[in-house]
């Protein structure tokens, strides 16, 4: 049974598991730090923290390599997974996904565009990943979301299919842009694998006002979607605008996925992963699995990346493998329930 009369609690415990990942995710690399050393570096930071008790070689390897990469993959996983939530509010459908509505794609098609087309406009190619894959990631979830509705209202397959036919199609349009462009393949191939390697703290910076904005509207519409949840007639008879609020949700969990996919690339089934182990503790109630869901997406990503460096260390696997093979059976696991639900 979840504890949904102590919400404050597992909060408390998502945060709490989210700072031991962090810590483990700064330990873990070739150049070994104590855990010792690495707090009282952390420490040395705050005002009255006293001296570092690094080398300049060591403190630069975690402050400017090592600490960066865990914070945006902690932003980065806590955006796919509470953007997976809201998307399942929305549609009340625990199989949507950002990946499998065509967000994640459409992103990846709208990145693509600026990482080969961007150079050639003021604003420059790095400014306007988000902003592109912002765009993309909306036309992906609107397309599968129209495609769905008209094949059947509200029925999982039909939504599945279109948004697998949507992404289809995105991914084609890709692929004749990167064939286009020879030249930049390889720059597009390391964005698409998914990773954090390339990261650094102007990447945090630079997706900052979009994973605000999109974590303040979603944790905003909690409540809204537990109205949502009692159906569309029932919700509006209650004063709720049904269509507003996923227009809402929507847009609020595209921003999220898009600033995620600009810095990591295409990373698979965090966003129905995380919400669904969450929805077990916690309960239905969304007010509660979107902000467990945002803490506990970023302790999985985090979590994975350390595997991802690790397993076949020096070298790393890209995210979007380790994910994978987490989140296929997981799917599966899923879809099997649901059906099983719906007979």
């Amino acid at each position: 049974m979840p504890h949904t009369r102590l919400p404050w609690l597992w909060l408390l415990a998502a945060a709490v598991a989210l700072l031991l990942a962090m810590l483990v995710g700064i330990a873990a690399g070739a150049a070994g730090i104590a855990p010792g050393a690495i707090a009282g570096e952390l420490l040395s930071l705050l005002p009255l923290g006293g001296e570092s008790p690094l080398g300049e070689r060591q403190s630069a390897v975690l402050l400017q390599i090592r600490l960066p990469r865990v914070v945006l993959g902690a932003v980065v996983g806590g955006l796919l997974a509470i953007a997976g939530a809201g998307y399942q509010g929305a549609f009340r459908n625990p199989l949507a996904d950002p990946y499998l509505l065509g967000a994640a794609g459409g992103a990846g098609l709208g990145a693509t565009l600026a990482i080969v087309y961007g150079s050639a406009l003021t604003l420059g190619s790095v400014r306007l990943i988000p902003v592109a894959a912002f765009v993309g990631a909306v036309v992906g979830v609107f397309g599968s979301y129209a495609i769905g509705s008209a094949a059947g209202r509200g029925a999982t397959a039909s939504l599945l299919l279109a948004g697998v036919a949507v992404s289809s199609f995105l991914s084609a349009a890709q692929t004749l842009i990167q064939q286009l462009r020879i030249e930049e393949l390889q720059r597009i191939y390391a964005w698409i694998l998914g990773g954090l390697g390339r990261g650094g703290w102007d990447d945090v910076v630079l997706i900052a006002p979009y994973a605000v904005v999109g974590v303040v509207v979603l944790l905003g519409c909690g409540r809204l979607l537990d109205l949502l949840a009692l159906g569309d007639e029932k919700s509006t008879s209650l004063g709720l605008n049904p269509m507003w609020v996923r227009l809402l949700v929507i847009a609020a969990a595209s921003l999220a996925t898009a600033a995620a996919v600009s810095v990591s690339g295409l990373i698979a089934f965090v966003g129905i992963v995380v919400p669904h182990i969450v929805r077990q503790l916690v309960g239905s109630a969304y007010h509660r699995i979107l902000p467990v869901s945002l803490l506990a997406g970023a302790t999985f990503m985090v979590l994975v990346d350390v595997v991802a460096r690790l397993v076949v260390a020096p070298a790393e696997l890209p995210l979007g493998v380790v994910t994978a093979f987490i989140g296929a059976p997981f799917f599966l696991a899923v879809l099997r329930a649901t059906r099983h639900r719906a007979v």
